[in-house]
């Protein structure tokens, strides 16, 4: 038997499918800390999923169970680290007044070089304009 090692996060029912297609695998429980950890990755993961969808062309269900998986992610962040609906509420109401919205889609090539600095990941697969 080939094995194929994930260590990643998986939804409670894919165990559940493994054993219905008659796959071994190995699972473990993980505690609030790591659990917490592998949520915040998470994201990440299902965030590329989305730029994947949109890459290949994906129709509107598929690029819609994209970001359903994205959302559902995100809640779960929200619920495990105790933040409250109306909390984050109030911090996306504040952001927007801060910082904007993407209505006016402003790209940024460059700017000077200060203390700024980005959260987001490297993305090679594609720059707009390119």
């Amino acid at each position: 038997m080939k094995k194929t090692y994930y260590y990643k996060l998986i939804r409670d029912r894919v165990p559940a499918k493994m054993d219905r297609l008659g796959k071994a695998y190995e699972t473990k429980h993980l505690r609030e800390k790591e659990f917490k950890m592998e949520l915040l990755k998470k994201i990440g993961e299902e965030a590329s999923g989305l730029i994947s969808s949109y890459l290949e062309k994906k129709d509107r269900k598929e690029m819609a169970g994209e970001l359903a998986n994205v959302q559902a992610v995100v809640d779960e962040v929200r619920r495990a680290f105790g933040i409250r609906p109306a909390e984050l509420a109030l911090a996306l109401k504040e952001n927007f007044r801060k910082k904007g919205g993407f209505k006016k889609r402003i790209y940024l090539v460059w700017s000077e070089t200060d203390n700024y600095r980005t959260n987001e990941r490297r993305y090679k697969a594609h720059r707009p304009g390119r």
